[in-house]
């Protein structure tokens, strides 16, 4: 039989090592840092939903949390009232965020190049026939609706005077009201409503990059101060994020990739299939490696100085709208 001396010294000894597993479990369930993301619902969204079904990003110790937005707008809102820490949408919604609202904000990766294609009703032969019809868009100030416009304005029409821009907001309600309204007669779709809209009948005038050049869409962005708090969660992040980019580029992975979309987009299995086939196109599809496009952004800096910036706005320079240095942290991560 054990002496009570041996009895008190075991006790004590267990009693130690329970206080010290009650104080580690804690601490390591506080390693991983919650972060809200917002973004559009559609394709583009992908990445996000692979690195969260994967556990790409709590395998760095990152807890995230994805929301939709329906707007352009209420999405740069929600961005400066703290309601999330990321964004993905149209770079030109930072910029705008910068020259207009003056909210810190800054580009922290690129994206794609759009995704986007011009479609038409289907007795629309050419842009000259829009003349006196209604093109839909999101906010009316950024991104792809200073591309409609610009296409428009290539071909002759003038905003106001040869056609009238309504605002519906994300791509899915540009579809909608499309779909549903014929005199809604033109409008920028993206994936996976570039190909619903042909099943549909509707008819494409060509992709933007093709029409207009280079352009540096999609990225995220996030305000500034919040990136400088929390550098090494936003580049755990993005390299989580960079590593979902590559999973979906790999055709190993179609066939779960497909499934993703089909249940976040409650998509046609035919349709998902399509779209993931377009996603993977490096050159219209995700850009690889969520690289930043320096080209494709200055195209589009130009083409918002030459639309939208208003006499009382002003460019900054191009160092206050990106800061890639976390990117670069978050490659050094994943390992080029």
């Amino acid at each position: 039989m054990a002496s009570p001396r041996f009895l008190t010294v075991i006790c004590a000894a267990a009693t130690s090592l329970g206080l010290l597993a009650a104080v580690a479990t804690p601490a390591r369930a506080a390693e991983a840092t919650k972060i809200r993301v917002n973004t559009f619902p559609n394709a583009k969204a992908l990445p996000v939903y692979v690195g969260i079904a994967k556990g790409l990003f709590a395998k760095r110790d990152l807890a995230v949390e994805l929301e939709s937005t329906e707007s352009s707008q209420s999405q740069r809102d929600g961005l400066a009232a703290g309601r999330f820490q990321i964004a993905h949408a149209a770079l030109d919604n930072a910029v705008a965020m910068i020259e207009v609202a003056k909210h810190d904000v800054v580009i922290v990766s690129g994206g794609d190049s759009g995704m986007n294609e011009f479609f038409v009703q289907p007795g629309i032969a050419s842009f000259a026939d829009l003349k006196g019809k209604t093109i839909v868009v999101d906010a009316p100030d950024t991104a792809y609706a200073l591309q409609a416009k610009k296409l428009l304005l290539q071909n002759g029409l003038r905003e106001g005077t040869d056609y009238t821009v309504k605002q519906v907001g994300a791509v899915v309600f540009r579809y909608k009201a499309m779909i549903e309204d014929k005199s809604n007669a033109a409008g920028i779709l993206n994936l996976p409503f570039t190909v619903e809209a042909a099943e549909r009948g509707l008819k494409s005038l060509g992709g933007l990059v093709d029409l207009l050049g280079p352009y540096q869409a999609a990225g995220a962005f996030v305000m500034r101060g919040w990136a400088r708090d929390n550098g090494a969660a936003l580049e755990r992040y993005l390299a989580a994020y960079v590593e979902a980019v590559r999973w979906i580029r790999d055709r190993n992975n179609r066939i779960e990739a497909v499934d993703l979309l089909i249940e976040k987009l409650k998509l046609d299995r035919k349709i998902a299939e399509r779209t993931y086939d377009l996603l993977v196109v490096p050159t219209t599809g995700f850009t690889p490696d969520a690289k930043f496009d320096v080209e494709g952004f200055k195209n589009m800096l130009a083409l918002r100085a030459e639309i939208e910036r208003k006499p009382e706005t002003e460019a900054a320079a191009p160092e206050r709208y990106v800061d890639l240095h976390y990117y670069d942290g978050a490659m050094k991560l994943v390992g080029r």
